[in-house]
């Protein structure tokens, strides 16, 4: 446990936030992409090299015309680069699929609109800096 005088560090960061995951994915798995869920999707993609369909969940914030994704773990991820190799992928949200296109990474000044200023401010302190907008 971090005790409140040790700063964190972000590889302590990253570590808890993993461990956060890991606690949160057996719940948010069975909700995310469901009509009264709208705060988690199911990003469903294919993998670049193996061919396979994956399902991955997702905290997501939506605007007019694009979806907006959080990167906590950078944009290295396979699910991200399968997406932007692919040029796009299927989003089930609220209980439909939407079919998505032209994935972008941004910062956080491009996404800021899509998140309320307490959530701005939760993924400043988080480190969250990076976003994938899919265009809808």
């Amino acid at each position: 446990m971090i005790q409140a005088s040790q700063p964190v560090t972000s590889s302590r960061l990253a570590h808890l936030t993993r461990g956060l995951a890991r606690v949160t994915a057996p719940l948010s798995r069975p909700l995310a992409g469901r009509r009264y869920f709208p705060i988690w999707a199911v990003v469903h993609h294919r993998g670049r090299r193996s061919g396979l369909e994956y399902a991955v969940p997702v905290a997501i914030r939506v605007t007019a015309d694009a979806f907006i994704i959080p990167l906590p773990w950078g944009d290295r991820t396979q699910w991200l680069r399968n997406v932007i190799a692919a040029e796009g992928c299927v989003v089930k949200w609220r209980g439909a699929m939407h079919r998505v296109t032209a994935p972008r990474v941004v910062n956080l000044q491009e996404a800021a609109a899509a998140f309320h200023p307490i959530q701005r401010s939760i993924l400043r302190i988080a480190g969250v800096n990076r976003f994938v907008r899919l265009s809808r």
